[in-house]
């Protein structure tokens, strides 16, 4: 057994691609269904692209609620600062910072919780993140 993807509905496509490479993921593949009316749009990790986010934008529109329901993508990351620096840098809002230096919860614009966890030993308290409290829910 491997692991292919998990997908997300989304609603703006250019918006949730935005999003995901903030977080660091590329574009590994694209396929426009015209006949079913969508397109598929798989990303990955650089390194990792065996481990894909399949994003699937329904042309006609549609309104999706409930992505806590989902429960969360995971990525580990080199730096938990930096990821969330850039992610903020990046107009995300930064639900649950990392103020013990191992963990983070973002959203992504379809309400889609991403977890971001330090890779290795978890980092020493660090401002602006050790002080810094949740923002909505995650």
């Amino acid at each position: 057994m491997k692991y292919l993807h998990t997908m997300v509905r989304v609603a703006d496509l250019d918006a949730s691609i935005a999003f995901y490479e903030l977080l660091g993921l590329k574009e590994v593949k694209r396929k426009d269904v015209e006949a079913g009316r969508f397109t598929l749009v798989f990303m990955a990790a650089p390194g990792d692209e065996d481990a894909q986010v399949e994003l699937t934008y329904n042309w006609d529109p549609e309104t999706y609620d409930g992505g806590r329901n989902f429960g969360h993508l995971a990525y580990a990351v080199d730096d938990i600062y930096e990821s969330c620096r850039r992610l903020q840098d990046g107009g995300v809002t930064i639900n649950r910072p990392p103020r013990d230096g191992h963990m983070a919860f973002v959203r992504s614009p379809d309400g889609i919780s991403v977890e971001l966890l330090q890779k290795g030993e978890r980092k020493a308290p660090a401002e602006p993140w050790a002080s810094m409290e949740n923002t909505g829910t995650w």
